[in-house]
């Protein structure tokens, strides 16, 4: 690191022009300090980063103005979004409109020359750091020849990805001058039982934690950030596989069954047997209507964990993985399974809790998938035009498990973009595969 406010890695260089603190426009509701919900004491606290591209010749500080404006008046629908997370053994939203963190910043380079495939190069320029004291930031740095990234950084308590997107939606609808499509619900009204039951089978599954154990967890091996494209055709076959037992299987268990044999592949010479996750939006399950908690803003998430003996992934075909990926989801899906996680964190606070795999600490190799297809891509238009790339990554150094994320691509052509947390051994052997299912992202894919 040259200095305080610069970021030099290889020839990618990115200084910080200035930095600045936007509050809620108007005045904020009375009530000034939210308790985190049962289940946002599951989230791990980790900062959640999304990453958009936009290619653009206007002026900085047109697109500087226009941010900062429309995220003000974001902020007064979002008002615990601009508040701060208490440092307490159980943490508290202080809504105190603190604000937000909005950083300019300057790289050296064309945006074309960005390391899009290899997010350990790139994503540190993208954020050259995270203040603590701020839950949700972001950086806006603009590049030689026009061009300009935006990232949007948010501590995990605040919600989840349902939450987040519809934070961004707002700020885009507002910058953009549109009808504003939601009505946040900030009440975290996930009241336990009385008295609060549950599944013994959740004391094998969770666990209480610290932030420093977060912060320390064990890994299984130095984790590469890598980002790649799926083409539609490679997403189709693998469902006509998946489904060719009878079942027509989504294309989320098809695609996970896929990555399970190659899991399997690659650690059956150390391991017996392999574990995979998903993650699950409890938002349906917990609500007799559909649309009741669809501005929900929190956390309402549960992980999904299916465990199998690698040599019989290997011997499986995708049909048959695909099988007990669909099982072990639906098993997760249920309003019971959601109450039963609301209760078993109310019978272990106060403190954090997080999942024993997640934080490296029980069985096998895992690896996690999330879905993000819902979440917003081509449609996060600020008014300097829609994004030419919209993904999602983390700036944390360790994970107990390895972590896929899949959403729509912004050429809204049913392809894929895919964030990947993996150890080296599983980027090879996915690079590898003759199928050539993972491409490299690069310039072929984004049209800059």
């Amino acid at each position: 690191m040259a200095s305080e406010d610069s970021n030099i890695h290889a020839k990618f260089e990115v200084k910080v022009v200035r930095k600045t603190t936007v509050r809620a426009a108007g005045p904020l509701p009375h009530s000034n300090i939210i308790s985190l919900s049962n289940l946002d004491l599951l989230s791990g606290r980790f900062p959640v980063t999304y990453i958009y591209l936009y290619k653009t010749t206007q002026s900085i500080h047109c697109i500087h103005n226009t941010l900062i404006d429309s995220l003000s008046q974001c902020l007064q629908l979002f008002y615990p979004f601009a508040g701060r997370i208490s440092k307490s053994s159980e943490p508290e939203i202080i809504c105190d409109n603190s604000g937000a963190l909005v950083v300019e910043a300057r790289a050296n380079i064309p945006l074309k020359d960005l390391d899009f495939y290899n997010l350990n190069q790139s994503l540190p320029g993208m954020v050259v750091s995270i203040d603590p004291h701020f839950p949700v930031q972001a950086q806006i740095t603009t590049y030689i020849c026009g061009g300009l990234s935006i990232t949007f950084t948010f501590d995990h308590a605040l919600g989840d990805a349902t939450a987040f997107s519809k934070f961004l939606i707002t700020w885009s609808e507002i910058a953009m001058k549109k009808p504003i499509s939601c009505s946040p619900d900030h009440t975290r009204n996930l009241p336990p039982r009385f008295p609060p039951t549950y599944n013994s089978s959740l004391d094998e599954e969770f666990t209480t934690c610290t932030m420093e154990e977060i912060c320390n967890m064990p890994t299984i091996s130095i984790l590469l950030k890598r980002l790649y494209y799926i083409d539609n055709s490679s997403i189709d076959r693998l469902q006509r596989l998946a489904s060719a037992n009878g079942n027509k299987k989504t294309k989320i268990e098809a695609f996970s069954a896929y990555l399970w044999k190659v899991m399997a592949d690659v650690v059956n010479k150390k391991h017996s047997n392999c574990k995979m996750g998903w993650l699950i939006d409890g938002r349906t399950r917990l609500s007799k209507n559909e649309n009741t908690m669809s501005n929900y803003i929190g956390n309402v998430l549960s992980l999904a964990f299916a465990e199998s003996d690698v040599t019989d992934i290997q011997q499986g075909s995708i049909a048959d993985i695909a099988d007990i990926v669909h099982k072990a989801i639906t098993m997760k899906r249920d309003e019971a399974h959601f109450m039963d996680l609301i209760d078993w964190v109310e019978c272990h606070r106060p403190g954090l809790m997080l999942s024993k795999s997640v934080l490296g600490c029980k069985g096998p190799p895992a690896l996690v998938i999330s879905s993000g297809r819902r979440f917003p891509v081509a449609e996060l238009d600020f008014g300097f035009g829609s994004p030419v790339l919209g993904t999602v990554c983390s700036t944390i150094e360790r994970l107990g498990v390895g972590y896929i994320n899949q959403r729509q691509s912004a050429s809204s052509d049913d392809s894929w973009t895919i964030s990947a947390i993996l150890w080296p051994e599983m980027v090879e052997a996915l690079e590898s595969d003759p199928n050539h299912i993972f491409q490299q992202m690069n310039l072929t894919y984004i049209p800059l």
